[in-house]
């Protein structure tokens, strides 16, 4: 059998990871690269530190507007799938590189698969959300990483293609923090182990406006521990447009992390600050306490054991919520064992 996946972005690339391992020996396994992500230290080192074999094609699309980024890769994609006619694409997550090899592989009549299915934030301002949405109708197979995940595509009719097979990014995550334990990995520079707080700003809704990223950095700012502002170049670009200044008061600003670095960073912390979706869970499954300045969560699980607060229109409490009292302890498991993968090659080679 033969399975094509498309990544772009560094959470997919994260993903990719257990997936491409598990594929070993029971099947053919092509790897696209869109290129979304593209500097360094967002897509080359990712492959590099999670052992993923270097991708088979890279369109090298780069960032651009939505519509402009998607038909850019549509074109490609569409020229690979004919070449290649994979058994199955396989897509991640919600970006979009994943709704271009969705729309894609329908136009060519080839089955689709979904990584990550039934995920939903109910906030239709998000790109994300009308990507996963899109894809998840358009899919023949749909692999859900929890059980509200595997209700939501019931509720929209899709349960007969729905398979739980628990979330991938727990089996990565669990196999680095076991290599970063077994080494001594640096912090980040002039901080302490428990006594900072890790820091990621970058979704739309946050960054684009001045007056609500000025207040999101003025409350980072005003924080009792120094702050680890991880800043994505467009944060950065943005940042110096709005005419604010990152690096004042408790924060320190840094580039990415690759991947190790970024685990190791997170749980040696005092608690994550961030509107990343993938994020909140590694801090979760850490046992890292999380602020998410954002007005919902898709990994509800996060919330409702008491790991993660949300904080969006009143973020003068910011501050407060990220100094509150830690959680209590909890053993509960929402995003698997760490032997998604597994189950997802399992699902793909069986067709369900």
């Amino acid at each position: 059998m033969r399975i094509l996946s498309v990544v772009g972005a560094r959470p997919q690339f994260v993903k990719l990871a257990p997936i491409a391992t598990a594929m070993n020996a029971h099947a053919q396994h092509l790897i696209v690269h869109t290129g979304q992500h593209y500097d360094e230290m967002m897509s080359d080192v990712f492959f590099k530190d999670l052992g993923i074999p270097v991708p088979d094609f890279n369109l090298g699309v780069g960032s651009g507007r939505h519509g402009k980024q998607t038909g850019t890769m549509l074109a490609g994609l569409e020229e690979i799938f004919e070449q290649e006619r994979p058994d199955w694409v396989l897509v991640y997550g919600d970006t979009n590189s994943t709704l271009a090899a969705a729309i894609a592989a329908v136009k060519l009549h080839i089955p689709l698969a979904h990584l990550e299915a039934g995920l939903r934030s109910f906030n239709r301002r998000m790109p994300e959300e009308h990507n996963r949405v899109l894809t998840d109708h358009a899919s023949d197979l749909l692999l859900a990483p929890t059980e509200v995940a595997m209700a939501h595509l019931a509720n929209e009719g899709l349960a007969e293609r729905s398979s739980l097979v628990g979330d991938v990014m727990t089996d990565v995550l669990f196999r680095t923090r076991e290599t970063v334990q077994a080494r001594s990995m640096a912090l980040p520079a002039g901080v302490d182990t428990g006594e900072y707080y890790v820091s990621t700003i970058h979704r739309p809704d946050n960054t684009d406006d001045p007056a609500r990223l000025s207040q999101i950095v003025d409350s980072l700012a005003r924080l009792d521990k120094p702050v680890v502002l991880l800043a994505h170049p467009r944060l950065v670009d943005l940042a110096r447009r709005h005419g604010l200044n990152l690096s004042t008061g408790a924060i320190s600003v840094a580039p990415p992390l690759a991947y190790p670095q970024l685990i190791n960073a997170v749980m040696n912390s005092a608690g994550v600050i961030t509107d990343s979706g993938g994020l909140q869970k590694e801090a979760f499954l850490l046992r890292v306490p999380c602020t998410t300045i954002r007005p919902e969560t898709e990994w509800v699980e996060t919330v409702d054991l008491g790991w993660n607060v949300l904080v969006s229109k009143d973020l003068g409490s910011l501050t407060a919520v990220v100094e509150r009292p830690a959680p209590a302890p909890t053993t509960a498991t929402p995003y698997g064992t760490g032997v998604a993968a597994e189950a997802v090659v399992s699902a793909l080679l069986g067709g369900r």
